[in-house]
């Protein structure tokens, strides 16, 4: 068991919210019962998540996207307004880190993407240093085509693959998870050969053929589903709490 306030503590002082502009409040978005036994971690704060925390027992949620954002209607109506009654209702604590999850060295979504796609890390770049760069480590590829391949096989589901490079060899990796293609630009300046992220916009495939550098979307969920467990499991462990995370399949 552990406190609602001491668990908050812990997850600040690993994640570093103040360390970052966010379009998120970062922390404990709602505040549920004081005593924690059992978090469940999982991608989204969605209904679907919540109703699967309440079956599991669970006193507390940990997620990446949580439920309020820069701009939204501040209005608790519709799909609000069932998430929130979901949580109050139940007394769940809801515990939300965005920006501060994806740049973890060690826990975070680039990190345990590059981890379970087996890259090795040489570098950072980007606006708030939240890209990535490497190279391919454990895996056997040689080209752009087949890192794509290498990635649909990992992740279990198609990928779009904009492939600028052909078969000339792939030497430089750049990743950065989720809806991340503004950063492709900055990509391209560290020296990219091929730049991963969750999601495509239109331009960006103009940008790929024309700087001759590849462009793979693997899908904003599917980049996402391994930091909110590695870190959430990693102070369960040390902090002597029940952990479970909760895949909501999402083809986003």
């Amino acid at each position: 068991m552990i406190e609602r306030q001491t668990l908050l503590c812990e997850l600040d002082a690993v994640l570093q919210p103040e360390r970052f502009k966010d379009v998120a409040p970062n922390g404990l978005q709602v505040e549920g019962r004081p005593q924690i036994h059992r978090v469940v971690s999982g991608v989204s704060a969605s209904v679907a998540l919540i109703e699967a925390a309440i079956a599991a027992n669970a006193d507390a949620l940990f997620v990446h996207h949580g439920l309020f954002w820069r701009g939204q209607d501040a209005r608790v109506g519709g799909w609000l307004r069932q998430r929130l009654g979901l949580l109050l209702q139940h007394n769940i604590n809801l515990y939300a880190y965005h920006l501060p999850l994806d740049a973890h060295p060690e826990w975070g979504n680039n990190a345990q993407l590059g981890q379970v796609l087996g890259l090795l890390v040489d570098g950072r770049f980007g606006e708030q240093q939240l890209g990535w760069l490497g190279r391919s480590g454990s895996a056997p590829v040689t080209n752009v085509a087949q890192f794509a391949q290498h990635v649909e096989h990992i992740l279990g589901r198609k990928v779009t693959l904009i492939d600028a490079t052909g078969p000339r060899s792939l030497a430089r990796i750049a990743w950065c998870s989720g809806g991340a293609q503004s950063y492709f630009e900055a990509a391209i300046a560290a020296g990219a050969d091929v730049f991963l992220t969750g999601e495509i916009s239109e331009q960006h495939v103009h940008f790929a053929r024309e700087a001759g550098v590849s462009f793979i979307a693997c899908g904003h969920h599917a980049s996402e589903r391994y930091g909110a467990p590695a870190c959430m499991g990693a102070l369960a462990s040390r902090l002597g709490f029940a952990h479970e995370f909760i895949e909501i399949p999402s083809p986003a």
